[in-house]
């Protein structure tokens, strides 16, 4: 029974995944005028690059764990594609639980960027800022 095909096709769809988180974060960034943004746009977007920065963090991590010598290459192509979606996964989660303080300071940044931090919109923020829950 041939299953080179198959493997290709896993392959195939391992590269396809391996790429999609960067795409689709340079697809929300590019074309994007947030100095418009609300508030919740902003912050979204700000985790979503914290986001994919601790999913590239934990790949890198996962390649300093040596592979087993005893698995077929196409096993090891169908377990890479499964590691990276949960990769991803953790990486979400991680952002969306605690993370590491960065997407806050880039909201912030970027607030101060746009000029979208005057002084009647800090008053109306302290009290309920979208970044306190979280």
């Amino acid at each position: 029974m041939d299953i080179s095909n198959i493997a290709a096709m896993y392959s195939d769809k391992y590269a396809v995944a391996a790429n999609q988180s960067a795409q689709k974060l340079q697809d929300k960034i590019n074309g994007k005028d947030y100095s418009n943004a609300t508030d919740q746009e902003l912050l979204d977007a700000c985790k979503e690059f914290e986001a994919y920065l601790v999913e590239q963090m934990y790949k890198s991590m996962l390649k300093t764990i040596p592979k087993n010598e005893a698995s077929s290459a196409s096993n090891e192509t169908m377990m890479d594609y499964y590691k990276d979606q949960m990769v991803q996964g953790i990486a979400k989660e991680t952002t969306e639980q605690s993370g590491l303080g960065l997407a806050q300071m880039l909201y912030e940044q970027m607030r101060r960027n746009y000029g979208l931090d005057t002084p009647s919109v800090n008053s109306a923020e302290s009290s309920d800022s979208p970044a306190e829950g979280k």
